[in-house]
Order: structure tokens, then C-alpha cells, then sequence
């Protein structure tokens, strides 16, 4: 069976059904200027003393006494640097707005986890609903908050509050905007509500690597803020938001999240943001984690947060097709053209019925745009998502088996992809397994795991 994407959305128990968070405090021990025979650190000494042995060391106790010291010292260097947390705060009015970074490029040892956790959990805030839970984070010192769209599409003006701390006041929040085509939403509390701000800091997305190290923090199941680690299992993936539209360059993590992560902070070892957990993979109905998440750009969130802060709306660019992908054929089949649509008015044509394997198509199959060559929906989907509306490109299509070049000015994405009538909008072919409405083979990403929220139809993913 296929994995099945979900959002991180819950509808768990309350806050009262769960286990308490154990945290216990480490302690630092200072360690002796110099080892001694005799001390309990040495107890995997397996012979002892003799009654007459001299009371001088030898040379090679000595030498191994130096060994010993400068690897005491070593450790204490790495302990500092994994540990080590920049912390700069001001005052402003009543609150305090603190900003925390972990020095170093610490790698993922507990002290690091550890170190990663203090600088930044009192930066993340469970954001709560009439409809259930979800995550966010503090983006800046006046009280703008990060979540996802799908943690508060429908909830009323007065209907969203935060919490700073597990045993904190809840705070209103007034949402400022939304974007539903890349999951981003922004929530604005007043600063003078609570004691301190920690705002997150936002790394460059494009620079994170496979196996990278992360952790992610937020509010799972309705349990109190938890805390998990993992690396980057991949970049550049695609999901699809609410409105069937791609978002692209996502990342990819094996960091345990669940439903109510959503929103929710993946951070970089440097206590950085580097993408939001908004969906997860799951095998069934259940709803946990299988150990694949998704989460939406950090540099995504660069470019739409001060926007929707605003009250603005985003301008995405639009193609205006449905996608597929036949056996056999080199490109991407054109399936459903949006009457009126960029791609229509440039001429484009839909293959429209079943075409078997080694037949012609009877319709257009893009093969490249703008000399790039293209062999999936989502190649096409990532390079109309590079563009703004109004830009011109050049999109070369096979007809027919001749080549041909149509130049498209791209409009600007509705609110919602258009919807079929109980017909397949993408071309399929016979003996494709796949499922026709999805050439990627997965299920539905955009279900959020909340009952009162209704399954959208599923379509392909759309430029």
C-alpha cells in the first residue's frame, strides 16, 4: 500500500490526559586537575598494588598520565561546544525579547539536542482552536507567530489562542493572514501579554543537506511540548497543499511528528529554522508516524510571512493545466487546459482518453520550458513555481510527433484548482498500475487529521 500524506492537525486528548513531561537537570562535574591512581575514575585498573612498589611513577605511567590529562581537556573543549548557547536579550516596555542561537557547529549528541532545546522551546507556542491543536513559533519581537494555514482555515476572529508554556495563560490571537498555496499562516499576539518573546532565527533552506541533523518541537496528540530528533532524509520533495496547488523544495525529515506538530518548528543544530512540519506520510487510517515528515522551506517562509503579515496576498504564478505521466513517452501529458487560462490562450492542447503503451498521444506532451528539460509534473510544477505572474516563457511540446514552441505569459494562481465531474482530467495509460489521478502513486497529502474537516477531492498536482 501506498503511504498516505497527512497534515499534522489534531484533534487528541485534552491537555489533562497525558503523562507529565520528565525532564530532569544535568549536572556538570569538574574534573580533577590531575588523575590519581587511587581515584574512582580508575576503578578498571585490574591488578593491584603491590605493598613495596615504589612511590615514583614509571616513564609510561607518566606518559599515560599525560595521555589522560590532555583527553580530559579535549572532552571538556567538546562539551563546551556542543553546550554552548549566544543568548542576546532586550528590554522592550514590560517584556523581554530574548534571541538565542546555539554556538558552534554542534553535531547531534544529547548535549547538543539538549543545548538546541533550551535556546529555543520558549519559542514555540501550542496555538488551539474550537476544532483542535496545532503548533507555531514566535517570528519577531512584536508578536507575530508562524503556523500552518490548516491549523486555523476556518476558525473565527476571536477563536485562536496561544499558549507560552506548558502551564501558561492562554492568549488571543488575531490572525493576520494566510496563504493556503504554500500552508503558512501568521497569527499577531500583543507582546505585553506575556513576559518574554524568543524569537526564532531562519537559516537558508537551499543550504540544508541530506543527513543533516534536526529537531523538531511542538504540541503532538495534546500532550505537553515535546520534543523529538532526527536527520534530513531528503530535500527537494513536493506536497500538495489544501487548494490541490504543489508546494516544492520541501523537506524531508525521519524526526518523529505527529498529528498537533503542525506548525511546529524543524530546526537546524544551530537552533535555526530550517522548514514548518506540516505533513507527515502514514501507511493506513491511523494517522501516526512512519518516520517520514514534510516540511515547508524556511526560505518559503521568507518570502511569504511579510506578506500575509501585512494582510496581503500572495501573487503565485499559473500555468493553468493538469498533469500526467505515460508510459513510454518521454515529457509530461498535458491533461485538463483551464478554459481561458496562460495555457490555453497560447494554444495547448489536452491528450484526452487512454493511450497505450507506444501510441502517439493525440494531444500536447511538454518536453522542456525554457530549454529545460522536463520528464515529471512535478519538474513542471517546481519551474512555474520559480516564476511570477506576467513573466513570458517558452514551453516546447511534442504534437503529434513534431516539436513545437509555445510562448505563454503566465497568470495569476486562483484560490483553487479546477474540479472534474466524476471523469479522469489526466491522461493515463492501460497498463499503468498507477492510479490515474495521481501518476505519483500516493494518496491524498491533504487530508488534515481532524474529522470535522471534510476530504478534498483529490486531483494531480497542478502548475
Amino acid at each position: 500500500m501506498a503511504p498516505e500524506h497527512r497534515s499534522l492537525w489534531s484533534d487528541g486528548p485534552s491537555e489533562n490526559d497525558h503523562h507529565g513531561w520528565l525532564d530532569d537537570e544535568p549536572t556538570t562535574e569538574t574534573p580533577p586537575a590531575a588523575p590519581v591512581d587511587d581515584a574512582p575514575t580508575r576503578t578498571h585498573r585490574t591488578t593491584s598494588r603491590r605493598a613495596d612498589a615504589p612511590s615514583e611513577p614509571s616513564p609510561r605511567a607518566l606518559a599515560r598520565r599525560r595521555r589522560l590529562r590532555n583527553g580530559v581537556v579535549a572532552l571538556a573543549a567538546v562539551a563546551l561546544l556542543v553546550s554552548g548557547v549566544a543568548i542576546g536579550q532586550r528590554t522592550i516596555g514590560t517584556h523581554t525579547v530574548e534571541r538565542s542561537v546555539v554556538a558552534g557547529n554542534a553535531g547531534a549528541s544529547a548535549a547538543a539536542t539538549r543545548a538546541v532545546w533550551e535556546a529555543t522551546n520558549e519559542g514555540v507556542v501550542r496555538v488551539t482552536t474550537s476544532t483542535g491543536n496545532g503548533t507555531g513559533w514566535v517570528y519577531d519581537e512584536s508578536g507575530l507567530i508562524v503556523t500552518n494555514n490548516h491549523v486555523v482555515s476556518g476558525a473565527g476572529s476571536d477563536d485562536i489562542k496561544v499558549r507560552f508554556g506548558d502551564r501558561g495563560q492562554d492568549v488571543t490571537a488575531r490572525l493576520m493572514g494566510t496563504d493556503v498555496s504554500s500552508d503558512l499562516a501568521v497569527l499577531k499576539i500583543d507582546p505585553k501579554a506575556v513576559a518574554k518573546l524568543v524569537p526564532l532565527e531562519l537559516a537558508d533552506s537551499d543550504k540544508v543537506k541530506t543527513a543533516d541533523p534536526v529537531i523538531a518541537i511542538g504540541y503532538p496528540l495534546g500532550l505537553d511540548q515535546t520534543t523529538t530528533s532526527g536527520i534530513i532524509s531528503g530535500v527537494g520533495r513536493q506536497i500538495q497543499a489544501q487548494n490541490n496547488f504543489s508546494i516544492d523544495k520541501v523537506i524531508q525529515t525521519d524526526a518523529p511528528i505527529n498529528p498537533g506538530n503542525s506548525g511546529g518548528p524543524l530546526l537546524d543544530m544551530k537552533g535555526r529554522v530550517v522548514g514548518v512540519n506540516s505533513q507527515i506520510a502514514t501507511t493506513g487510517m491511523g494517522g501516526g508516524s512512519v518516520g517520514i515528515g514534510f516540511a515547508v522551506p524556511s526560505n518559503t517562509v521568507k518570502q511569504v510571512v511579510p506578506t500575509i503579515a501585512k494582510g496581503g496576498t500572495v501573487q503565485h504564478a499559473w500555468l493553468g493545466i493538469q498533469m500526467g505521466k505515460l508510459t513510454g513517452v518521454d515529457g509530461v501529458a498535458v491533461g485538463v487546459v483551464t478554459a481561458g487560462g496562460p495555457a490555453a490562450r497560447s494554444g495547448m492542447r489536452s491528450v484526452s482518453g487512454q493511450t497505450r503503451t507506444g501510441q502517439t498521444p493525440n494531444g500536447d506532451v511538454i518536453v522542456a520550458i525554457d530549454g529545460k528539460k522536463v520528464d515529471q509534473p512535478d519538474d513542471v510544477s517546481q519551474i512555474i513555481n520559480g516564476h511570477k505572474p506576467g513573466d513570458v516563457i517558452s514551453v516546447e511540446v511534442s504534437r503529434n510527433g513534431q516539436r513545437e514552441t509555445l510562448k505563454v505569459t503566465l497568470g495569476t494562481r486562483p484560490t483553487t484548482t479546477a474540479k472534474s465531474s466524476g471523469t479522469t482530467t489526466t491522461p493515463t495509460t492501460p497498463s499503468d498500475p498507477t492510479d490515474p489521478r495521481n501518476p505519483h502513486g500516493q494518496t491524498d497529502p491533504r487530508n488534515p487529521l481532524n474529522p470535522t474537516v471534510p476530504d478534498p477531492q483529490q486531483t494531480p498536482g497542478q502548475p
